[in-house]
């Protein structure tokens, strides 16, 4: 970690929450040349309906260096890449790349690929993603509504009754189910998921609390609950940033210690969603943000936190040579 990001550190009080070895659950690497395509990146840039407005800065190539720059050199031994966005025809050749990437710079540890799962070729998707050593779960987002007064179903949605069939396949692949979806979503998930197979499901970003106020965090609260209720769920505490208002670590903080008392110590991971997230905060001021915030709990429950639950959820499996040290990126 860089001098700067100790200082703030250290006059924030919170040194001693630091991890000494921290798993980054989920980010995000893109090259945007040798044949890669990314819509929203190259040619459907659309500021309107993405979460933090204007993104340009993203618009260009992500790769392991740059990942090491924005972490400015965190005690990072394992991160988990979580599929970006990638041209839904090249789902496979990200998972390749991504293969190559890690063969070379030793990260990301383990991939969450991305595969339609209502489709009708679901199964032999599943397959071959499945094949690649470092698979470990599919991010398939359900179609959602665009706000939390208005109902919605037919295809792709949550109340598509094709789902219990999909995630009955995924669990015979033994992958992990990616979950994004706004918090107005959260109690419709956990009861589709009360009936559906025994399929390990872990949701992305805190479960999106993009409404402040108090009625809209009793709201994403409840939805919160009901998930936690089902044992097979957890969840990252990842992305607090906010479409039109600056980084707020108070605000963050109270969020990521109401995940930690809904879902349990177990069942909670650090997450960056860099870089996305960097639009909004930086690494240093991230991790500074979450160490006042678990600075209470034990030493046990922090590390399951920074590093452990990430490395049992995913399956990581760390190479001696950087287990407790730094990823040599």
């Amino acid at each position: 970690m860089s001098s700067r990001a100790s200082a703030e550190l250290n006059d924030a009080g919170v040194a001693g929450a630091m991890p000494e070895a921290l798993v980054d659950a989920h980010h995000h690497l893109w090259r945007l040349d040798a044949g890669a395509h990314y819509p929203w990146l190259q040619d459907a840039y659309d500021p309107a309906h993405f979460m933090f407005g204007d993104y340009r800065t993203l618009c260009a190539d992500f790769c392991v260096d740059d990942y090491r720059r924005a972490t400015e050199n965190a005690p990072i031994v394992a991160s988990v890449h979580v599929e970006a966005e990638r041209d839904r025809q090249q789902a496979l050749a990200e998972t390749r790349w991504l293969h190559e990437v890690a063969a070379r710079y030793g990260l990301p540890s383990v991939v969450v690929a991305w595969v339609d799962l209502l489709a009708d070729d679901a199964p032999e998707r599943l397959a071959e993603q499945a094949e690649w050593p470092l698979v470990r779960g599919v991010r398939f987002k359900p179609r959602t509504a665009s706000e939390p007064t208005q109902t919605i179903d037919g295809p792709g949605t949550l109340r598509d009754p094709r789902w219990p069939m999909a995630l009955e396949r995924l669990a015979a692949q033994r992958l992990r189910w990616d979950l994004r979806v706004p918090f107005w979503h959260l109690e419709e998930v956990s009861t589709m998921l009360a009936d559906a197979p025994p399929v390990d499901v872990v949701l992305e970003h805190a479960g999106l609390p993009w409404d402040r106020s108090d009625a809209g965090l009793a709201h994403w609260r409840r939805g919160m609950e009901a998930l936690a209720a089902n044992s097979r769920v957890s969840v990252k505490l990842s992305e607090f940033g906010l479409r039109d208002a600056g980084w707020n670590a108070a605000e963050n903080g109270s969020i990521i210690r109401d995940v930690i008392a809904i879902f349990g110590w177990t069942r909670c991971m650090f997450a960056s969603n860099f870089p996305v997230a960097g639009l909004r905060v930086t690494f240093p001021t991230l991790l500074q943000t979450f160490a006042a915030a678990m600075s209470d709990l034990s030493e046990v429950a922090r590390r399951a936190v920074w590093h452990d639950n990430a490395i049992r959820l995913y399956q990581i499996e760390l190479h001696e040579e950087r287990t407790g040290a730094r990823l040599a990126l």
